[in-house]
């Protein structure tokens, strides 16, 4: 856990609600100032780390739990192409660029991968047997996700509102976004990006929906 990355993951829970980090400590009933840059390191340039009561406040009032905050953290540990992360010899999973994953030849129907145009990349075990990789390339993602970032997804992981997902749809698009509704006619998919738009699909122009389980950052 690195000074770095707890900021990172403050920027990100701003970013993802419209705010400006003076914006996020205002929500959260904070010094409006709390969070600003100038404030991260003291005077004496040592690193500022945020209060543990300053994280719970900012939770609360943006509606996400500590588990959502520790994945902005620390990220998946050191996925390494044809390697092994630290947290193990692991096994392989497939591995294709999101610019990429709206081509044929890469997905079934059931939005399984196959086909052997796939990269591979070993991480530590995870349970569905279909898991697969995504490598984010450009910047419709930041804060969140930034060029270069693995992002792992599984088809098989139960999807809910305010996870991150992958959706492709019937015209071959395939972006990662945020759930912020599904009923029985519609979806509703909030743009990690802010400067990006939010998209409303009804269901039957959507393929598949896979929920992102980590990432690499």
């Amino acid at each position: 856990m690195r000074h770095d990355d707890i900021w990172r993951a403050l920027d990100a829970l701003a970013a993802e609600h419209g705010l400006s980090a003076s914006g996020l400590a205002r929500k959260a009933g904070l010094d409006p100032t709390a969070f600003n840059p100038s404030k991260r390191i003291g005077a004496d340039g040592r690193a500022r780390w945020p209060s543990t009561e300053s994280v719970a406040k900012v939770l609360n009032a943006v509606g996400r739990g500590i588990d959502d905050f520790a994945s902005l953290v620390s990220g998946m540990p050191a996925l390494s192409r044809g390697g092994s992360g630290r947290g193990g010899a692991g096994r392989r999973i497939p591995l294709i660029g999101l610019a990429q994953a709206g081509g044929d030849g890469y997905f079934d129907d059931g939005g399984y991968p196959v086909g052997g145009s796939w990269d591979e990349i070993s991480l530590p075990e995870i349970g569905d047997p279909n898991a697969y990789a995504l490598e984010i390339s450009g910047e419709s993602m930041e804060p969140v996700f930034r060029d270069g970032d693995v992002v792992v997804v599984s088809p098989g992981a139960p999807v809910r509102r305010g996870d991150r997902v992958v959706v492709r749809t019937g015209k071959g698009e395939v972006m990662a976004k945020e759930l912020r509704r599904l009923s029985a006619k519609r979806i509703e998919l909030a743009s990690l990006n802010p400067a990006h738009p939010s998209y409303s699909f009804e269901l039957p122009e959507i393929t598949w929906m896979h929920r992102i389980v980590w990432a690499s950052q």
